[in-house]
């Protein structure tokens, strides 16, 4: 497999064709991902499961599809994505209580649904309750294990090499 060598046997418009072809791939990708933004009303509209914390509503590897739409109250019993202040991977989990202040702002408490105990722990400190402002999105559908894929490819780093290698 001899990259550089094919590339020096192209004439120079079937360079142009492939490169072209790259950037209209990489581009048509770009676009897709920013209208799935723009029509969800979410940062990322789709998330992979990392861990367990949800079985059995949703397993390791379960590809979601978010929304977030902010008119659209939060729910107790909802499943909702949120990033808290120090941690660079959002967390699925549903919202088990609701706490409605007098002006009207909403904070709301979340679990697992296979923890035992509630997420102030996973809170930053001093924390207790999350804000709408900490959602990312809320689960509205499931492809399942089709994330598996991203997750062999951050456990297994020879396997994601390997794969680039093709």
């Amino acid at each position: 497999m001899d990259l550089f060598g094919d590339l020096r046997r192209m004439n120079k418009r079937q360079l142009y064709y492939q490169v072209l072809n790259f950037a209209m791939i990489v581009s048509s990708a770009l676009m897709i991902w920013k209208g799935l933004i723009v029509i969800t009303g979410s940062e990322s509209p789709i998330v992979v499961v990392l861990s367990g914390s949800m079985e059995p509503a949703f397993h390791r590897g379960d590809l979601l599809f978010l929304t977030n739409f902010h008119d659209d109250p939060i729910r107790a019993g909802e499943i909702v994505v949120f990033k808290v202040e120090g941690r660079d991977i959002p967390i699925v989990h549903r919202v088990i209580k609701i706490h409605e202040k007098e002006n009207g702002n909403i904070k709301f408490l979340t679990k697992g649904d296979n923890n035992e105990v509630d997420d102030r722990g996973l809170y930053k400190e001093g924390q207790n309750w999350l804000e709408k402002k900490d959602v990312v999105g809320r689960a509205r559908g499931f492809l399942p294990y089709v994330g598996m894929v991203t997750i062999i490819m951050n456990d297994y780093p020879k396997f994601k090499v390997c794969i680039q290698t093709f």
